[in-house]
């Protein structure tokens, strides 16, 4: 576990395993901990790269707002700081979103690209979710409390800038994800809190994209479904595409 300074935000990260590089981009109110059961499979097949986004985990907070945009900025300037060069990106929910802006603005440093429960528009969230009860929820204060080093009475600053963020970005067009250089999977959970039918136009928007939807499963999937998650991440990051019998997407 280490720190770098990567574009004036004292960032934390993790180091596992050996091979080509893999970053793994943690969702909004959490932190690196929850990949902790993908992990060892993950890590087996790669060099795997954790690190803490602003204002979560054990990285401090910055002045100012928090937007997906700086986010994506601050993984560019980790990435370049550490010389990692182009790496493959596995984002969930927030992270997903911080991903897909990384290899929009700086296609040089993504490789495979994997969105869970991401969305491409602030529209994308399903109708009646709560997010200031989100931020209120004290199991969330409580594991933020544990490790941030702004300590646990910084918990509703950090939230009311999420918040923000949640409701007013991103704000991605169709146009936009049609620039998606990177082979892309994307990922949800059948009764996620991002829309199906937005997570469908976020498919059917990025150029030859794959999409899983696992069954049974929330918008914790890689919680609630870690094997049957890294079986479909693995088998997407270290195969090619095979030929289909009947493409019509892909024709």
């Amino acid at each position: 576990m280490s720190y770098v300074d990567a574009g004036g935000v004292h960032t934390w990260y993790a180091e596992h395993g050996a091979g080509d590089p893999l970053v793994l981009l943690h969702g909004g109110f959490a932190d690196a901990s929850e990949f902790g059961a993908n992990l060892p499979d993950l890590a087996a097949r790669f060099r795997v790269l954790t690190p803490e986004r602003r204002g979560h985990g054990h990285t401090p907070d910055v002045a100012g707002p928090i937007s997906y945009q700086l986010m994506a900025e601050d993984t560019a300037a980790f990435l370049d700081q550490l010389g990692i060069g182009r790496a493959h990106l596995v984002g969930h929910s927030d992270g997903a979103n911080v991903a897909l802006l990384l290899a929009l603005a700086r296609p040089d440093l993504a490789g495979r690209l994997v969105l869970i429960s991401g969305n491409f528009h602030h529209d994308g969230l399903v109708t009646g979710m709560d997010l200031d009860e989100i931020a209120s929820n004290a199991y969330l204060a409580q594991a933020y409390a544990e490790v941030s080093p702004d300590g646990p009475d910084h918990f509703p600053v950090v939230a009311a800038k999420l918040v923000r963020m949640i409701t007013e970005e991103p704000t991605l067009t169709a146009g936009d994800l049609a620039r998606v250089a990177s082979r892309t999977l994307v990922m949800a959970g059948d009764d996620d809190a991002i829309a199906a039918e937005h997570t469908v136009a976020l498919y059917r928007g990025i150029p030859d994209s794959e999409l899983a939807i696992i069954p049974g499963t929330s918008h914790a999937l890689i919680i609630e479904k870690p094997g049957l998650c890294n079986r479909i991440i693995l088998d997407f990051l270290t195969a090619d595409p095979v030929p289909t019998f009947m493409p019509i997407r892909r024709a």
